[in-house]
């Protein structure tokens, strides 16, 4: 019994020996150095005495001591050899070191025999025994250092069992007790009843500690596991599941859902979560996630969950609805829960939120198709703004296939040369002659024919092509520009993720050095949606362009922000009024009142407006008397292409005059 057990505790012991390192790996071998040795000290010295002989008997102290001294020495350097690092012959070789070690323990116990007689020695037995011993010894370690299947760690136990009984009894069958009359026992030496109590407290302590240490291992990496699983599976900040967690749940509720039953996927994303960053601060917007989180989950009921799968994006499941609009109720709850103010450091944090619906079987089948249906729906939700939710619809995955295709085939258009500019006039309001031209940028698709920008720039914007788009789009006005007989200005359009590049200033100094064209004929437009994000370092942008010579229009004008401390901040040569007011204005006070509140605010800052969308003369006129200073519009012309600008040049009162003076001065 003691050697089955202790043969079991020794090799798990000594296979937790390779799983460590360090201070750690150094405990696990004492541990399992001291649990072998004490099994085949307690295994040898309890068979001794099992033995019955017709003499007195006992057992010298130091010898039996020193035995135990060999094992527990010999274990450990052997076991130390054994869980080297790395796999080699030292596998073996600590394996011989232990059996030689059980070898030299029983040899050494049963000099510790105190008899009445002398012992006689069967050599061959005695080899045959250190045979035994180290085979097995070293098969035992073999099976630990080298397993091939999860029972090998049994087959090591076994190997140690078999080194120890096949040692211990060859060896007995090795030897012959021949009484001698006259021998006597030194009074020093152990009583069977003392040794017996010697080998039951030696034995029962190191099982207990080992045991002990062996459980309590056990449940640390037991616990451990639970942890790296719950980790693994939940998102440290909220605490909520994580989108694995998600996948397994949803997929089981798939599977579990009855014939008659929804499941209702709902993807949600925080609207304004970024301002909360940008306004206060990273940890707000932690502080924010989980209070939202918290909200929730402490408001969900039966067959009801909510996970995080990304930085502000949250997908909710309920399960066993039989009714479509159960899903549109617990999405409303969840607005309700997401959209309630946050209190944090005497701030109070509001976000919005965009929700969409998939229904499982309706929608899809999966996890993976009902969670992209409802992610197409969110951004349809997105689109439409002031917190909506929108269940999934065929059209939107249409869209959605079309939007992708588009983004492919706008990766080509840069290479193909299928991108164009055209450009509409800028006129001033009372003489009418030309004073500028703006860049407008058209796509020639190959097979759907022109590509309204509506439709391409914010697939651009979102890929981050609008970057090398762009300064496609300066290079070229600039070149073309560069070429025109006359010396207008040529505005063009610098989208955000433009702005963000630190380098703007450096590449548009670039252009203008290699198309030739003067810095004071190039306009930069910027909407303030590019410029909020980040003021400041849109302000260096801002003043690193003027220093080029460059001038700066706000485009758009009376959309977005529109805040006054912009205008106050940036030093702008120029405010282009949208469109929107100006189609408005013979109809809409409002519209009206916009524009020349917009005109006097020019005037008041000494900044030049420029009103958009003229279309007639009504309009021409109102803002000639509210002295707007120059329009653009279709009463002037609609966009052209580069060789109608000349044609229009040269159209101009004045050109031919002019040109022919151009040329006398050169003659001259």
């Amino acid at each position: 019994l003691i050697c089955g057990l202790g043969s079991i505790l020794s090799m798990r012991l000594l296979a937790r020996v390779r799983r460590n390192k360090g201070l750690r790996r150094l405990n696990w071998l004492f541990l399992a150095s001291l649990v072998a040795a004490g099994t085949i000290w307690t295994v040898h010295f309890t068979a001794m005495l099992g033995y019955e002989i017709p003499m007195d008997r006992a057992f010298d102290l130091g010898l039996t001591v020193t035995s135990l001294g060999l094992i527990i020495g010999m274990a450990l350097v052997g076991f130390a050899l054994t869980t080297r690092t790395k796999l080699g012959p030292l596998v073996e070789v600590g394996g011989v070191v232990f059996g030689l070690g059980i070898v030299a323990m029983h040899y050494c116990g049963i000099a510790a025999v105190q008899l009445s007689a002398t012992i006689l020695w069967d050599w061959p037995l005695v080899a045959l025994s250190v045979a035994f011993s180290v085979c097995f010894g070293a098969l035992a370690t073999n099976r630990i250092a080298r397993p091939v299947t999860r029972f090998c760690k049994y087959g090591g136990s076994l190997a140690m069992a078999l080194a120890i009984v096949t040692t211990h009894f060859t060896a007995m069958a090795a030897m012959t007790v021949v009484p001698v009359s006259d021998m006597t026992i030194p009074v020093q030496a152990m009583s069977d009843s003392l040794m017996v109590g010697c080998l039951v407290v030696a034995i029962a302590t190191i099982m207990c500690m080992a045991g002990s240490a062996y459980m309590i291992d056990l449940q640390g990496a037991r616990e451990a596991s639970e942890t790296y699983e719950h980790l693994a599976l939940h998102d440290p900040l909220t605490g909520l599941p994580n989108r694995n967690r998600l996948s397994q749940k949803l997929n089981q509720t798939l599977a579990d859902a009855e014939d008659t039953a929804r499941v209702a996927v709902i993807m949600i994303d925080l609207d304004r979560f970024k301002d909360v960053n940008d306004v206060h601060g990273h940890a707000a917007g932690d502080a924010l996630l989980a209070a939202i989180a918290r909200r929730i989950s402490g408001e969900l009921g039966d067959h009801e969950l909510i996970a995080r799968v990304g930085g502000d994006e949250f997908i909710a499941v309920k399960s066993d609805i039989f009714a479509r609009n159960e899903a549109l109720k617990f999405s409303q709850r969840l607005r309700e829960l997401i959209i309630e103010p946050v209190i944090w450091e005497n701030s109070k944090l509001s976000v919005g939120c965009s929700i969409g619906i998939a229904l499982y079987p309706e929608h899809g089948d999966t996890a993976d198709v009902l969670s992209s249906r409802a992610d197409l729906a969110m951004y349809r939700a997105k689109e439409l703004g002031q917190s909506k939710i929108c269940t999934y619809e065929t059209s939107m995955d249409e869209a959605s296939r079309s939007r992708a295709a588009l983004a492919i085939d706008l990766r080509r258009a840069i290479a193909e040369d299928e991108f164009e500019i055209y450009y509409q006039v800028q006129n001033d309001t009372r003489s009418r002659a030309i004073v500028g031209f703006e860049a407008l940028l058209r796509w020639n698709h190959p097979t759907k024919g022109r590509v309204s920008p509506m439709e391409f720039i914010p697939i651009a914007e979102e890929t981050g092509l609008i970057v090398e788009i762009g300064d496609w789009v300066l290079r070229t006005a600039c070149s073309n520009a560069a070429l025109w007989t006359a010396p207008y200005k040529v505005a063009v359009n610098v989208a955000p993720m433009q702005l963000a590049q630190g380098d703007l200033p450096k590449r548009i100094a670039d252009i203008l050095r290699d198309t030739g064209l003067p810095a004071n004929r190039l306009e930069i437009e910027l909407t303030e949606s590019g410029i909020i994000a980040d003021q400041q370092h849109a302000l260096q942008i801002v003043l690193a362009l003027k220093a080029l010579g460059v001038s700066i229009a706000m485009d758009d004008f009376g959309t977005g922000y529109s805040s006054l401390s912009t205008l106050k901040n940036f030093p702008f040569d120029k405010i282009k009024v949208d469109r929107s007011f100006i189609q408005g204005l013979s109809h809409n006070v409002h519209s009206a009142a916009i524009v020349k509140s917009t005109l006097l605010l020019g005037r008041s800052l000494n900044i030049p407006v420029l009103a958009e969308g003229v279309e007639t003369e009504e309009e021409l006129e109102f803002l000639r008397d509210e002295r707007c200073l120059s329009v653009q519009g279709f009463l002037f012309g609609k966009p052209m292409p580069l060789s109608e600008v000349h044609n229009l040049i040269k159209s101009e009162p004045g050109y031919e005059e002019a040109h022919s003076n151009d040329h006398r001065s050169e003659a001259a």
